[in-house]
């Protein structure tokens, strides 16, 4: 008799297996539509919860801190990632500017709360308050978290840039960079897992 802990159903067509632990790298596919079932966790728990702490600070560091400084017969304007949408803003790009806010701070941000809220439990075996509300939401909010696609753009913008300004890499970019690796990390690991290292707290 099986419980559910112990049984994978595919997201897609709705395939019932049953769970075996993975070795290192490999991965669980669906026999009869081809979808990933489960993945081994190559990093642990709390191992997990010290990346989403780093991608936290190394967040709160790129949004704070000067992407490029543009320099131009010995003039300099530098410039952070909200005094871009700013300005984007007040000269009329508005739909722009509100777009770049919410994937590039709003999303990420939520993103990055939500994992860390449901891993602070996970530390200990216990499920986060409304885990499913929780769940739920980091699926829906991952697809429009778009760090990466801001830092292939801004390395673009750059070298073009480079070509009628003195341009000089700010902390932020930099801080952008390790983000874009922190979440490239993040994309490799299975939240859904949590669900199976993970039990209801009793009333």
């Amino acid at each position: 008799m099986h419980t559910a802990q112990d049984l994978i159903v595919c997201e897609h067509c709705d395939s019932v297996y049953r769970r075996r632990t993975l070795a290192r790298g490999e991965v669980a596919d669906c026999a009869v539509c081809g979808a990933v079932l489960d993945r081994h966790q190559w990093v642990s728990i709390d191992g997990q919860f010290a990346l989403i702490v780093t991608a936290f600070i190394v967040f709160v560091i790129a949004n704070v801190s000067p992407i490029v400084t543009l320099g131009l017969s010995g003039m300099s304007a530098a410039t952070t990632l909200w005094g871009a949408v700013i300005a984007m803003w007040n000269d009329g790009a508005q739909i722009v500017a509100f777009l770049s806010a919410m994937t590039l701070f709003f999303f990420p941000l939520s993103q990055i709360l939500i994992f860390g809220w449901v891993l602070w439990f996970a530390r200990s075996g216990r499920r986060a308050p409304w885990f499913a509300q929780a769940m739920t939401a980091l699926v829906s909010v991952k697809p429009w978290s778009m760090i990466e696609v801001f830092m292939l753009g801004t390395l673009v913008a750059v070298v073009k840039a480079h070509t009628y300004f003195d341009v000089v890499p700010g902390a932020g970019i930099w801080a952008f960079g390790v983000l874009t690796l922190l979440i490239t990390v993040f994309s490799s690991l299975d939240p859904r897992e949590l669900w199976t290292l993970t039990r209801e707290d009793k009333a």
